[in-house]
């Protein structure tokens, strides 16, 4: 059983779904990159692995926690591609070479941490899953992917964040991930179930970062920043804080918000919602080049 938003959107791509305004009614813009559960018949034909591996890849529900936020007129994104078809937050050109055929021999590519893992534009390999394809894949179809899917998604993203600097005079976007559990940092302390990546200050201002992580603690959660996500390309590329454009990665722990087998939407949802719900709406109305009041001495 799917879960329907509570909203038609307003445009719908192959790649993904618009909703709210094309000029937002606030700076905030939600976006859910990877949350997409397309897998079309001839994707599942050159996969070497069963289906519920390529899942593995997905943000599993992430879009659920934005829906509040549309059915509220916030201007929100979500991918329908699946993950395992194209990564929508990597670099077009972070590719890994070995995985093509036919690759041009004058194509520029970008190598990465997150690439040599495994992890590139597309995914090639997961723990337990030495290779999700069954062979190469063509040059073609991998220049088919990034027009059809990254392209679209990346330019909707630019007009709205540009709408909405116009508009209101600066835009926040939230990039809307999840996690797994991550370990305690050390013996007898608690692992965070939230991360604030802001490519360490280059994509947002502090100001809001700090605010969003203070909403996250009165939800009683723990937070961190940019440790072990700094966020990757979709803020680096959307987030220009002397431009007025800010970008902030958030990362949740997904066992807060699914069942216990992480598959389907758990009793945590609503919590998890409401923090999301909190977060945008704080920084909604935060003015991100304010100072802070100064404490009489």
């Amino acid at each position: 059983m799917d879960h329907p938003a509570p909203r038609p959107p307003v445009l719908s791509e192959p790649g993904f779904d618009l909703y709210g305004p094309a000029i937002p009614d606030c700076p905030v813009i939600i976006s859910v990159p990877h949350a997409g559960r397309n897998y079309p018949a001839d994707l599942l034909a050159e996969a070497r692995v069963r289906p519920h591996i390529l899942r593995r890849l997905e943000d599993r529900w992430a879009d659920l926690l934005a829906y509040p936020l549309i059915a509220r007129g916030y201007s929100v994104i979500v991918a329908r591609t699946a993950r395992a078809m194209i990564d929508l937050n990597r670099h077009e050109r972070e590719i890994d070479p070995a995985m093509i055929a036919g690759l041009p021999h004058d194509i520029a590519l970008h190598s990465s941490a997150k690439l040599r893992g495994g992890l590139g534009l597309i995914p090639r390999r997961l723990p337990g899953a030495h290779e999700l394809w069954r062979g190469a894949l063509s040059w073609p179809d991998i220049q088919r992917r990034i027009d059809q899917f990254h392209r679209p998604y990346h330019a909707a993203l630019a007009q709205m964040m540009m709408a909405a600097r116009d508009a209101h005079g600066h835009a926040i976007l939230i990039d809307v991930h999840s996690m797994p559990t991550l370990p305690p940092p050390a013996a007898g302390q608690t692992a965070p179930s939230v991360v604030f990546g802001d490519r360490f200050g280059r994509s947002a201002s502090n100001r809001l970062v700090a605010l969003a992580a203070d909403i996250a603690i009165g939800h009683g959660l723990l937070a961190t920043q940019n440790h072990p996500y700094a966020g990757d390309h979709l803020i680096e590329r959307h987030g220009r804080p002397d431009r007025g454009m800010h970008a902030i990665q958030v990362e949740i722990d997904r066992a807060l918000y699914l069942d216990a087998a992480l598959d389907r939407p758990g009793p945590g949802l609503e919590r998890m919602r409401g923090f999301v719900t909190a977060m945008a709406d704080a920084l909604a109305v935060e003015n991100p080049g304010a100072a802070y009041a100064m404490a009489a001495e």
